[in-house]
């Protein structure tokens, strides 16, 4: 009987044993899950961003790049697949999916930048007052030295003053002196870190408006795209149209994309269809985004329209008129560094100057007018441009007013203007901006003249870029 009691009691030990150490291993393995959930949670690609810190941001902007990765990796992947209602349902959903995970991501950038803008204002602040604060006392010792120095010699002798107070105001004026100098040394290190502390802030607010004007990019293209697959559901689902019958209709779409006029300056419209033509082959001698070449010629255009064109009046000064007003512009086209060279173009081309269309100066702004053709060349400029125009065409003699010749000069010219930042956006923003003024889109004191037009650029960019994306897959 003792010996069945002693079995049992070893059996429940025994079972007691095991029990405990299953509920430790038990908890352990739910620690561990806890604890890779919580790393997981920490490098998902999320929105929230509320009270993170700055490596916690990192850590998830990583994570929503890794999933861009995955879809755009998926898409390229579904696109080998034959065509099908699935098949474009499955790649409209990656398309989405990526630029969800853009528009998280770039949310987060935003936040680190919009942080990153707020330090660099608090240093600029606190450095502005070291300025000034430096300036009263500079002040205050150049009043002081003034007053040492108003005293002569005589004056000293035969004032009140003993002559070692005499001494110690010359001891004075010496280390004032010294303090001065010093003051005058700090001044300068402060202005100099003041400027690169401007520098950096306009390169963090660039980064901010590209990281936001991505974001909207992505929020369009979800929109399109969501639009898109909705349709294709409705319509796969309906058994009266075929995915032949969809696919003539993309065809047909296409086919009004390419034939819709596309505006150039003083070269009269063309095809849109021609226009990619030219940008693409330009874009395969330079690497520029066709997109990008054709906005810049639309915005031109539109300039153009706003503008109006010239005529020269007067081969000497340099005189113009309005084509459309009649007005005369006497600041037409520099008279010695374009006009000449103008004639010289006009001459190889067989056109007649005074009959030659240029732009018009801009009212109210200083400077000349004198730009040819729809990239806006000024001779002085094509005269530069014109060998590497002719060797990439393979012609003698390129001209501007041709819209060929025009937009491989323009792409030849952009590709030395784009940016070096590792941003596409804000790379070929500064290409506009550089295009449009000769200077990048910000500099030391904030935004240049440029930015407005290297902005609305951008956004006729986005929307080529789109009708683009769809021609190519048709």
């Amino acid at each position: 009987m003792k010996a069945k009691t002693k079995k049992k009691l070893r059996a429940l030990n025994s079972f007691k044993t095991i029990s405990a150490l299953i509920l430790v291993l038990g908890i352990f393995g739910v620690l561990n899950y806890g604890s890779a959930l919580a790393q997981q949670n920490q490098s998902s690609c999320t929105d929230q961003m509320a009270g993170k810190s700055r490596a916690q941001l990192e850590a998830e902007l990583e994570a929503c790049n890794n999933e861009i990765a995955t879809w755009t990796a998926q898409l390229n992947k579904t696109r080998q697949d034959s065509a099908s209602f699935s098949r474009d349902i499955s790649l409209l959903t990656a398309k989405i999916k990526a630029a969800q995970a853009n528009i998280k991501g770039k949310n987060i950038a935003i936040t680190n930048l919009t942080r990153d803008i707020a330090v660099k204002q608090s240093q600029i602040s606190v450095l502005d007052g070291r300025i000034e604060r430096g300036k009263k006392a500079i002040a205050d010792i150049i009043r002081k030295t003034n007053h040492i120095n108003s005293y002569s010699l005589v004056e000293a002798v035969l004032s009140d003053k003993r002559l070692s107070e005499f001494f110690v105001d010359i001891d004075t004026y010496a280390s004032t002196e010294r303090a001065l100098g010093n003051l005058f040394d700090e001044l300068r290190n402060v202005r100099s870190l003041t400027e690169s502390e401007r520098i950096a802030l306009n390169k963090k607010r660039e980064a901010e408006a590209a990281a936001r004007a991505a974001l909207e990019k992505s929020k369009k293209e979800v929109e399109i795209a969501n639009s898109e697959k909705k349709i294709l559901l409705a319509v796969s689902k309906n058994t009266e149209k075929t995915y032949e019958q969809v696919v003539a209709d993309r065809q047909a779409k296409a086919s009004q994309i390419r034939a819709a006029l596309f505006p150039l300056r003083d070269a009269g419209a063309i095809p849109f269809g021609t226009a990619l033509q030219y940008a693409e082959a330009a874009s395969a001698k330079t690497g520029v985004s066709p997109a990008l070449i054709l906005a810049i010629l639309q915005q031109e255009s539109n300039l153009g329209a706003n503008v109006g064109s010239c005529v020269i009046t007067d081969l000497s000064s340099g005189q113009t008129k309005g084509v459309n007003t009649g007005r005369i512009f006497s600041n037409g086209i520099h008279p010695t560094r374009d006009l000449p060279t103008l004639q010289t173009i006009l001459g190889k081309l067989g056109h007649d100057p005074l009959n030659t269309r240029v732009s018009c100066p801009i009212i109210g702004v200083a400077g000349y007018g004198g730009a040819m053709g729809p990239a806006q060349f000024i001779p002085s400029t094509w005269q530069i441009m014109e060998s590497k125009v002719a060797g990439a065409l393979g012609k003698a003699t390129p001209d501007p007013w041709n819209p060929p010749d025009a937009i491989m000069a323009m792409a030849l010219f952009l590709n030395n203007l784009i940016g070096n930042s590792g941003d596409l956006y804000t790379d070929q923003r500064t290409a506009a901006c550089r295009y449009y003024s000769g200077r990048t889109c910000y500099g030391s004191n904030g935004a240049n003249v440029g930015l407005s037009y290297g902005n609305n650029v951008m956004a006729k960019a986005a929307t080529i870029q789109r009708d683009i994306d769809f021609l190519r897959g048709v």
